[in-house]
């Protein structure tokens, strides 16, 4: 057993490490003068899935490394033990927060380039389009906004995650090995190129609501809008389809 303040400070590390390196490629990926720019959805789905991976490595041997508060209801549903729940939200919160933090720090050079700079040559067609929003880089956004079908695709999702993570528990040697965290990362690479099209695949409220905070909030210039208006879908959808997979899971293995 972890003791709270072990599941804290491992969730704390591990969820920031994910959001670092999760919101670093969606930044590397959408921002001007990066060497990444428009590389495309493939890197964003492998640079989230190697971020699980570094952070479910860091976090493991504090917390287990769960990372995500759709893994935890998942596996409170599944066993019936409710009491350190609120521990690893928390932690799994401030996390999320502190990494997308980081990876603003990381890109703030390229942030405060936001705004038209005025520069010449090859960059300046692209330059004169404007201040690029900022939302996508820390938080989902849907590309056909509709919020039941939105809702739909966050819980089918977050199934396919948690599920499978549940049920990883039953192949012998996985733990001792130390695979699962690799397993998992894979997982959430292929979610998001099978799954991630609609609406960025949250999978995570974690992942979506702490960098939405942090993006009200930093001193990004003409950052554009936070959308409040559709954060309950990314932070609703995987609750119930971790909640979901957890009755599953209980009722079929």
């Amino acid at each position: 057993m972890h003791s709270n303040g072990d599941i804290f400070v491992g969730e704390v590390i591990g969820t920031a490490i994910l959001i670092l390196l999760g919101a670093g490629v969606c930044a590397a990926v959408t921002l001007r003068h990066s060497k990444a720019r428009a590389s495309g959805w493939i890197v964003i789905a492998f640079g989230w899935g190697f971020g699980v991976l570094a952070g479910a490595y860091t976090a493991a041997p504090l917390s287990g490394g769960h990372l995500n508060p759709a893994v935890t209801i998942g596996i409170a549903v599944d066993t019936g033990e409710w009491g350190d729940v609120w521990v690893y939200l928390c932690g799994q919160m401030v996390g999320a927060m502190l990494g997308a933090v980081l990876a603003y720090l990381v890109y703030l050079a390229q942030f405060n380039a936001n705004v038209s700079s005025g520069v010449r040559g090859a960059d300046a067609a692209d330059d004169a389009d404007g201040p690029l929003p900022t939302l996508g880089i820390f938080s989902t956004i849907p590309e056909i906004r509709n919020l039941v079908a939105n809702l739909i695709t966050e819980i089918i999702a977050t199934i396919a995650l948690v599920l499978p993570i549940l049920a990883f528990g039953l192949t012998k040697g996985l733990g001792e090995s130390g695979t699962t965290a690799l397993i998992v990362s894979l997982l959430v690479v292929g979610i998001g190129l099978s799954l991630g099209g609609p609406t960025g695949y949250a999978i995570n409220p974690a992942r979506d609501l702490g960098p939405r905070i942090v993006h009200q909030f930093l001193p990004i210039p003409n950052k554009g809008t936070s959308d409040w208006g559709y954060a309950l879908v990314p932070v609703v959808g995987p609750l119930l389809g971790g909640a979901l997979a957890g009755v599953i899971y209980n009722a079929a293995f």
